[in-house]
């Protein structure tokens, strides 16, 4: 067993939900649409369940800090859905970290969902699934010291160790002051803090921790980059093909289109795209 294998996967929180009789067609408190075991997979990583891994935090695409206390949000719905449509009706979500997740230092998953950008440097380790959601980088300030397209070349800027947006900051951008933070939240939480002037990822994560934090923080600005958000196949799988058929059905039924109006549209409260653009 590989080293990271047990740091990440033995400490990981686990959790198994599995159908009540008198609720058939709900997994946690998703409903799921389409028709059960109508796109089968062969041999998934444990009998009888989907396994999934997500990093945590990562609010409303997954409602909760620990496995455990989830049930529903963007991705844990897309995730239960798609382990309806392959035959299951029992999903296990497994906490790993970031840098082992997207390192490929992960084993016995089906697949990975944490609003996770599609790269080719990432295509070296993983394979992935067709796009499902698209994403810029958005600028995450205080309200009491915001900053603009120019001020921020100068600002002491926070982002998420191994993410696109901390390559952005670093390669793209060129800023002079950047702190690298292991996780989402220590990174929000410096900039609550006013360890940092601003923190840079995901317009769509930024625009959640706005929501969250009312008044605190803002999302003052975003800049385009074109990244899509997939999920994570381990490379070479058998399962990964049927696996993407899956995810495509629930994009072209529109199930991605409605979980997206349920979880995302609603908890930010504004349409990503009436957030000013910020030339490079």
């Amino acid at each position: 067993m590989a080293l990271s294998k047990r740091v990440f996967i033995a400490a990981a929180a686990i959790m198994a939900f599995s159908l009540p009789a008198s609720a058939a067609n709900m997994i946690g408190n998703c409903e799921v649409a389409g028709e059960k075991g109508s796109i089968p997979i062969a041999s998934p990583a444990k009998a009888g369940q989907l396994t999934v891994e997500v990093s945590l935090p990562a609010p409303i695409w997954w409602n909760g800090d620990d496995p455990a206390a989830i049930k529903d949000g963007m991705e844990y719905c897309m995730a239960a859905e798609i382990a309806w449509r392959a035959g299951y009706d029992k999903l296990e979500v497994v906490n790993v970290g970031w840098d082992a997740l997207i390192a490929g230092q992960t084993e016995g998953f089906d697949l990975a969902m944490s609003q996770i950008s599609i790269t080719d440097e990432r295509k070296k380790v993983h394979d992935f699934s067709v796009p499902y959601f698209s994403s810029d980088i958005g600028v995450l300030a205080r309200t009491d010291a915001p900053v603009d397209e120019k001020s921020i070349k100068s600002a002491k800027v926070g982002v998420q160790q191994a993410t696109t947006g901390a390559a952005f900051a670093q390669d793209k951008l060129g800023l002079a002051d950047v702190q690298v933070y292991p996780d989402q939240g220590d990174m929000f939480t410096a900039l609550r803090a006013g360890q940092i002037d601003a923190a840079m990822t995901d317009t769509s994560i930024v625009l959640a921790e706005e929501v969250a934090n009312p008044g605190k923080v803002a999302v003052v600005g975003q800049y385009k980059t074109g990244e899509t958000y997939g999920a994570i196949y381990p490379k070479g799988n058998a399962n990964n093909a049927t696996l993407d058929k899956i995810i495509q059905s629930m994009i072209d039924d529109g199930t991605v289109a409605k979980l997206a109006a349920k979880y995302l549209a609603a908890a930010w409260g504004k349409d990503p795209a009436t957030v000013p653009y910020f030339n490079p």
